[in-house]
């Protein structure tokens, strides 16, 4: 983990952005949007489809620069940081997971889990036995020599949250990790990525369109034009943290 990104005063956020602005073409996708993240927060960010969800997201993560404006994690400006840091940032504090999980076919499931270790340098038996402890806590051991295809989606979506979990990130950034399930599958992903969230205190920033799916936040902050409006805290939230 980062010694800069511990350093964070007392109350402050953990993550911070401020003035985004991201442009793609003629289309402004943020104008102008500020949010703060802390330390163990389940953070919901909803909106219409093309209200810039994703766009924040991955500025929020460093995946992509914003044209103007900051994103600061602890100590550090991500839209200042070289791309080599980024990247071990992504390996280490931060967590992604995308709609359709995005495991690489080729490979078993233990080894999509354990890869990010294994890029930090991890011994291999080291990796699947940490990769393993998580696949149980998402209730996909038993799949674990399967590849991505031959599992259903919740499945491979649960095993999607344990690679990003694997790390022991700080924020696990999560865009619609629910929009390809039925209704079941997106209970049981949400479940469960809620208590993994709050048992080992990671930040969570949840993208997403769906209330149900919102309303295991601890926090809801709604996207319109590119902007950022608060909403009040979720008093169902404390309800699924069982």
């Amino acid at each position: 983990m980062s010694t800069q990104a511990r350093e964070v005063p007392a109350g402050a956020p953990l993550l911070a952005a401020r003035g985004l602005v991201k442009s793609y073409g003629r289309t402004e996708a943020l104008r102008g949007a500020a949010l703060d993240l802390y330390a163990g927060e389940i953070l919901a960010v909803s909106g219409a489809s093309g209200s810039g969800k994703s766009t924040l997201l991955h500025c929020l993560s460093g995946i992509v620069r914003p044209d103007a404006g900051s994103v600061s994690y602890g100590r550090e400006q991500l839209d200042r940081l070289p791309e080599e840091r980024l990247s071990e940032l992504r390996r280490t504090d931060f967590g992604v997971v995308f709609q359709f999980g995005q495991l690489i076919p080729e490979l078993p499931v233990i080894d999509n889990v354990a890869l990010p270790l294994l890029l930090a340098g991890v011994p291999r038996a080291e990796a699947h036995t940490r990769a393993d402890a998580w696949l149980e806590r998402f209730g996909v051991r038993g799949q674990r020599e399967l590849r991505p295809g031959e599992m259903s989606g919740g499945q491979v979506q649960r095993a999607a949250l344990a690679r990003a979990l694997v790390t022991g990130p700080r924020v696990v950034f999560a865009d619609e990790p629910t929009g390809a399930l039925d209704s079941l599958g997106g209970e049981q992903v949400m479940t469960a990525l809620a208590h993994a969230a709050r048992e080992t205190h990671t930040a969570v920033v949840l993208i997403t369109h769906d209330a149900q799916v919102a309303a295991y936040a601890d926090r809801e902050v709604r996207l319109h034009d590119g902007t950022v409006q608060e909403s009040p805290v979720l008093p169902q939230a404390v309800a699924h943290d069982h």
